[in-house]
């Protein structure tokens, strides 16, 4: 009876040892996701995202904004590179406040420790683009090829993440680049329906960390099992219109369904064309609540609604 006593009281510490390590991940979570203010704010954009996790409060889907007038300096950054005579390099950081980014990223898996391979991409985006912005005074696809290397050596390849990361510019233009990520979907005001995108237009690559890039300078150093990557390019499409609405979402989105068939796209179309004229925190409400509504999701669902006004 003593010894079950001990064993019982030891693995009683160990659970409020696990139950304080989840509590304490849960809290550095929390701190990496996304706060009401860093929701980009452009003239004639309306940008608002969520996160339906699927086991709980930490999911492997992650979202990130880049407002750059908000979250950076940018008129200090103008004034050094002028010093400087770094001429392209201030009209890049003009460019740049006129434009917002959004990064939103899926973890393979569905444990909650595979959220840690978010936080290093967090981390990792928002250190490299400090020194993008320093050095080119915009984002580049050189910032993705060196995340990208970097994760292809510290994680396994069936720990991979898919992203896409894009800039939207207050005449609509949005650029971007996709890792093995969902295309984005253009939702037409005029027409009422989501639009043919040719294919050309949505390059992907594979997901971060599977492949090293074709011109990764320290390939000898490392044998590749699945070969090399080209070189990321940059997608873009247009919101011609005001009321036309972009939509990024995870794979969670595009797989949801029930017994009865698939929430992806065609129920996901109707329901923005009931809420289009509605704001996009309001359409974004919307779309989860008839998400859930269907059916009980499957895997984390993330969703980013960016409409011209």
């Amino acid at each position: 009876m003593a010894e079950d006593k001990r064993q019982s009281e030891a693995l009683l510490q160990q659970l409020h040892q696990l139950t304080d390590e989840l509590e304490n991940l849960e809290e550095i979570s929390q701190e990496l996701k996304p706060a009401p203010g860093e929701i980009p704010k452009l003239p004639g954009i309306d940008v608002f995202g969520a996160t339906i996790p699927l086991a709980g409060p930490i999911g492997g889907d992650h979202i990130i904004y880049l407002d750059f007038m908000q979250r950076y300096d940018l008129d200090a950054r103008i004034a050094k590179a002028q010093k400087k005579g770094l001429i392209r390099i201030v009209a890049k950081l003009e460019e740049m406040k006129h434009t917002a980014g959004v990064l939103l990223a899926d973890v393979s898996g569905h444990r909650i420790t595979d959220w840690v391979l978010a936080a290093m991409l967090h981390q990792s985006f928002l250190l490299g683009a400090l020194y993008e912005l320093e050095m080119f005074g915009t984002i580049t696809t050189k910032l993705f090829e060196n995340i990208n290397n970097r994760f292809y050596r510290s994680s396994s390849v069936r720990k991979f993440v898919t992203m896409i990361y894009g800039e939207i510019h207050v005449n609509g233009t949005f650029r971007f680049i996709s890792a093995g990520h969902p295309p984005p979907l253009v939702f037409s005001n005029e027409f009422g329906r989501f639009m043919d995108i040719h294919p050309d237009l949505m390059t992907s690559y594979p997901p971060i960390g599977t492949m090293p890039s074709e011109t990764d300078p320290d390939l000898s150093r490392q044998p590749t099992i699945l070969g090399t990557k080209d070189k990321y390019t940059v997608n873009e499409l247009k919101l011609m219109m005001p009321g036309d609405i972009l939509v990024l979402y995870t794979d969670g989105l595009k797989e949801h369904g029930n017994d009865r068939g698939d929430y992806f796209p065609g129920r996901l179309e109707a329901k923005i064309r009931e809420c289009k004229k509605e704001h996009a925190r309001r359409i974004l409400e919307e779309i989860c609540r008839d998400v859930l509504s269907f059916a009980a999701p499957a895997d984390d669902i993330s969703c980013v609604v960016i409409k011209k006004t």
